[in-house]
């Protein structure tokens, strides 16, 4: 079990049997900001600089959402199957992130 930020116990995420798979991903990405830091070194073109900046952002969405899907489908919907009070507060969770996702 973990302890979470908001100081409660759970079990596995539910991002939990993809985590390598995650983690290449996260390295990837990591690799594009590193390539951007390279070309603003450079003194790249500003619009290229633009286009991998773009690319570098619509990646981390794309690893947002995943990973938003698999809470939804871990840990929302057990916490929905339980019912009680932890359900509203899973619920009420996501939606609050979606909401930072859509700010973005």
């Amino acid at each position: 079990m973990t302890v979470t930020s908001h100081g409660t116990n759970h079990g596995p995420h539910g991002y939990s049997k993809q985590k390598d798979q995650h983690l290449k991903r996260l390295r990837r990405i990591e690799g594009q900001i590193r390539g951007l830091q390279r070309m603003v070194e450079e003194d790249v073109y500003c619009i290229d600089i633009l286009t991998q900046v773009s690319a570098g952002t619509k990646a981390l969405q794309s690893f947002a959402l995943q990973l938003l899907e698999e809470h939804l489908r871990h840990c929302v919907a057990d916490a929905a199957s339980q019912g009680g009070p932890d359900a509203d507060d899973k619920v009420a969770e996501a939606t609050a992130a979606i909401a930072r996702l859509l700010r973005t």
